[in-house]
């Protein structure tokens, strides 16, 4: 059962990263404007950002197998649709759809992860592989992207998801322990949900096109003014829910709520060091799509590597606590070392020490959010707890993009990369310096949900 859940983990977020490098095949393929090859990119982590936390409390109410097949079968589809698109409309509608199905995947998945394995040693061991997955993902897409894009073309990379999306669909009804749901005398919050995904699809949708538009354009302050009165609206509907979409006591679970904090700046951090990292290997040293591929391989497998170990044996010594604040420290390094590097920088000795540790780092605090974020919550809203540390990633990789895009377009050449390295060590040390504060020092400080 655990290489399911982590082999539907890895195909949603190995398609945030997959299509970056086939961008150009793309455009050229569907005759496709600057303006709208962006939406192949940001419709699929505008959908996925948004739906997360509502994909969780599916599974919560109406059964985690079921919310898992659905979203697998969604995204199957819609990855057929994206494969098989003549149109630059209709690719952007099914990576929206996309988007959608892959919202239900990771929080129904960490959560019958979280319900079959035991608080401990069991957990914190699944945790490190689930973990690992979700750590080698994004850069696995940009290998493969590469690859695909130089072999059989674009639409491969599409095509691909739908044999091993019906091979998961098969193993998920085979094997995946059915739940009875009665929801006859359950209320779903309905304008708490609404609310709140409106609010989430605004933040994201602003913070991928602030780059763009201009951060003071009345474009931007207006999608986020809107995000603001949608949340003030979902926060004046949960006082007063008998079922809110998020319980009181999820936010007083101090756990929860500082893993949240370190998913975000984390992975605020790694999703815009691929991307900064991409940019950099192919418009200042010269790289083709496939070897800048391959250069992230160590990245990926040192990031599995510490994963692994994380869950099996670090997670029980050190804590999530401790781990995230060094896997943070150690992110800060590594974009210290990358704002060093020269105009004819060396991979062996200028790139590959920095992407060590970043995947190292990253290794280390994957699993480490996912157990903290686990911790002590009640099996009724594990799909609550799983959909909002995968929020907290999503939004945190929006963010992480949108400072680095900004800072590189304010400088040009290579002293924008320098300056959005070290606004990205900047992002990673307010991590670790969060996980300091947040978290409780001690298990038995946390407030259990």
């Amino acid at each position: 059962m655990l290489p399911l859940l982590c082999a539907a983990q890895f195909m949603v977020v190995l398609d945030i990263a997959i299509v970056n490098v086939a961008l150009p095949s793309i455009q050229a393929d569907l005759a496709m404007s600057q303006n709208s090859l962006q939406w192949v990119v940001i419709a699929y982590g505008l959908m996925l950002g948004g739906f997360l936390l509502l994909g969780g409390r599916l599974a919560d109410l109406l059964g985690r197998k079921r919310v898992l097949i659905s979203g697998l079968a969604i995204f199957t589809a819609a990855s057929l649709l994206a494969g098989l698109a003549e149109s630059a409309e209709l690719l952007i509608a099914s990576r929206a759809l996309q988007g959608f199905g892959a919202a239900m995947i990771p929080p129904a998945a960490l959560s019958i992860l979280a319900v079959t394995f035991e608080e401990g040693a069991a957990r914190n061991r699944a945790l490190g592989f689930f973990g690992a997955v979700a750590g080698i993902s994004a850069t696995v897409g940009v290998i493969a992207s590469g690859l695909l894009t130089d072999g059989p073309g674009w639409r491969a990379i599409f095509l691909l998801n739908v044999p091993i999306g019906i091979a998961l669909i098969a193993m998920a009804a085979r094997f995946l322990r059915g739940e009875a749901r009665d929801v006859t005398g359950e209320s779903f919050d309905i304008a708490g949900a609404v609310t709140l995904t409106g609010s989430i699809l605004l933040i994201v949708y602003a913070l991928s096109q602030g780059p763009d538009d201009g951060w003071v354009a009345w474009s931007t302050l207006g999608l986020f003014a809107g995000a603001a009165a949608l949340m003030v609206a979902f926060l004046a509907v949960e006082s007063t829910s008998r079922e809110p979409l998020i319980p009181g006591m999820a936010v007083r679970n101090r756990t929860l709520v500082a893993a949240n904090l370190s998913a975000l700046f984390t992975f605020g951090t790694f999703f815009a060091l691929i991307f900064l990292g991409t940019l950099l290997m192919q418009q200042v040293l010269g790289y083709s799509p496939t070897k800048t591929g391959v250069a992230w391989v160590a990245t990926s497998g040192i990031s599995f590597f510490a994963a692994g170990l994380t869950g099996s044996k670090l997670a029980a010594v050190l804590g999530p606590r401790t781990l995230l604040i060094g896997g943070q420290a150690l992110l800060a390094v590594a974009m210290l070392l990358l704002a060093r590097v020269p105009a004819d920088a060396d991979y062996w000795t200028d790139l590959l020490p920095a992407f060590l540790l970043a995947g190292i780092a990253v290794g280390a605090a994957a699993p480490a959010v996912q157990i903290a974020a686990l911790a002590g919550v009640e099996e009724r809203l594990t799909g609550l707890a799983s959909g909002l540390v995968e929020t907290s990633r999503e939004i945190g990789g929006a963010i992480g993009v949108a400072v680095t895009a900004t800072v590189l377009a304010s400088q040009a050449g290579l002293d924008g990369f320098r300056a959005a390295f070290v606004a990205l060590a900047v992002i990673a040390a307010l991590g670790a310096v969060s996980s300091t504060l947040a978290f409780p020092l001690h298990d038995h400080e946390r407030i259990d949900a």
